[in-house]
């Protein structure tokens, strides 16, 4: 039996935050799936995954020291509250502290009902376990902050979507589950004193710096609202677009979670939409920013008795607080962007110059639809001088002579940079991806195993996004954008 290091601080909070379930067996597990770095991170022992690894990680057999609990929350969905929702089809094993003395949550999706399922089924088909395992793990690569992938399994059981699909569970990894919905769920209660013990837990796990803090609670919302912030202006810096930031996918962690309908944009448009639930546009691409500070500001209501006795200053206190989203947000994203660009000289007013060339460059991708990734390859082979390499970029285009005319602009601003030449695009090549989980190549490897029972596609596209910067011999189809028949307009959600 796959022994891990338990030691489940969340179950000790007691029954209001959850309700204690063990998993639904699945007839015929089986592990296609295994992450061996993650686990030996974690401290997990992989020796003996090839025998109990496919029960293990299917909730057939519920390891030693687990207490498989469904976490409860509430949300914000598309804006309307609801003030139940809860792990309807995943459940918290536990929580497991790594031999660097950092503390894990372990889950499982897709393994059965719980009381917060509603009218679903708990279970998750296969294509969207293979789906969050491959984006999720890629976007660790990315250096996004993110829940990680430690295993994945089909459950030789059929689940009944749109048509029966296989079925399959995924165990994630994150530093917390906990959720900007999980405080939501006791405020909705008039539940302070569950708000605080939530609270003071989150400070404990994931925030640890803040225990002596003069008030411990407005700092951790600060602490939140910053790593927010950071992690939506890395999406924007991807072309990653979450598909349905409701408050419940927000982790109180700054950790990506919950990958449903979420996309990598190919051709680049501000408005871009892919969630085939998202009909009005509300998490659209370019809206992720004000979306993020949306649902911070619905924590903040969340913690505002803990703030102060006196309302009208508890809501000073996290007014202030939230005032500071658009600066750590503006900030991470020109620092981001700039080194995408290959800007790194600072001088004077060279930064507030640098937002115009960037946005410059946007407008003319978005007037021609160029591939998002692809424009910031290119970019990035380019020496400052003209040379026949501009025409691998000027290609993307539909009109290359806009692109041309901004070409000449951003070689006049290198000018400025200190760094020689070869160094500048060695650092644009080590933040602009070769390789990111195209929308066409997952829907590949879903079909590959949905529809003929073979992982290999899976398997390869899997370990090219393992070393994301880096280009690949023999792998070049994997940085191509689709051919007009291979474009995925929509993206779903697992339910």
């Amino acid at each position: 039996m796959i022994q891990f290091p338990f030691d489940n601080r969340y179950a000790a909070l007691g029954d209001d935050f959850y309700e204690r379930t063990r998993p639904a067996p699945v007839r015929e597990p089986e592990l296609f799936a295994f992450n061996d770095a993650l686990a030996r991170d974690l401290g997990i022992s992989a020796s003996d995954v090839a025998v109990s690894g496919a029960a293990v990680f299917s909730g057939n057999t519920v390891p030693q020291g687990a207490e498989p609990l469904a976490m409860a929350y509430a949300g914000h969905q598309f804006g309307h509250f609801n003030p139940q929702l809860g792990d309807g089809r995943a459940l918290l094993l536990g929580e497991i502290v790594s031999p660097d003395g950092a503390r894990y949550d372990l889950h499982l999706k897709g393994s059965g009902r719980t009381r917060f399922s509603r009218d679903g089924d708990g279970r998750a088909a296969l294509g969207p376990v293979l789906r969050e395992y491959l984006v999720s793990e890629a976007m660790h690569r990315l250096h996004v902050p993110t829940t990680r992938a430690l295993a994945a399994v089909t459950t030789g059981e059929p689940v009944a979507r749109e048509r029966l699909l296989p079925g399959g569970v995924i165990t994630r990894v994150a530093s917390s589950f906990v959720r900007v919905g999980t405080f939501q769920y006791f405020a909705a209660r008039e539940d302070e004193q569950a708000v605080r013990q939530l609270a003071d837990y989150v400070i404990d796990k994931c925030y640890p710096q803040l225990d002596e803090h003069s008030n411990r609670y407005a700092a951790l919302l600060a602490a939140v609202v910053e790593r927010q912030a950071l992690l939506i202006a890395r999406w924007m810096q991807l072309g990653f677009i979450h598909g349905v930031m409701n408050t419940d996918n927000m982790s109180i962690a700054g950790e990506t979670i919950d990958y449903g309908p979420c996309a990598f944009m190919d051709a680049y448009r501000h408005d871009q939409v892919f969630s085939s639930i998202d009909r009005q546009g509300r998490y659209a691409y370019g809206n992720q920013p004000s979306i993020g500070l949306w649902n911070l500001t619905r924590l903040a209501e969340a913690l505002l008795p803990l703030f102060d006795a006196n309302p009208q200053t508890a809501v000073r206190v996290a007014q202030e607080v939230l005032e500071g989203f658009v600066a750590h947000y503006e900030s991470a994203w020109l620092k981001g962007m700039r080194e995408k660009c290959g800007l790194t000289a600072c001088n004077g007013g060279e930064s507030s110059e640098d937002r115009v060339l960037i946005e410059a460059l946007l407008e003319v991708m978005a007037e021609n639809r160029a591939d998002f990734t692809l424009t910031f390859f290119h970019l990035s082979r380019l020496p400052d001088q003209p040379s026949a390499q501009d025409e691998n970029l000027l290609a993307l285009f539909q009109h290359p002579e806009q692109m041309a005319t901004w070409l000449q602009q951003w070689r006049t601003r290198l000018k400025h940079e200190t760094q020689d030449d070869a160094a500048r695009q060695a650092g644009m090549q080590s933040v602009n991806p070769v390789y990111i989980p195209r929308n066409h190549q997952i829907e590949a490897a879903i079909r590959a195993a949905e529809d003929q029972d073979d992982f290999s596609v899976f398997h390869e596209l899997h370990t090219v996004l393992q070393q994301p910067f880096v280009q690949q011999e023999g792998k070049e189809k994997y940085a191509l954008a689709p051919e007009p028949e291979e474009v995925v307009e929509y993206t779903f959600c697992g339910t």
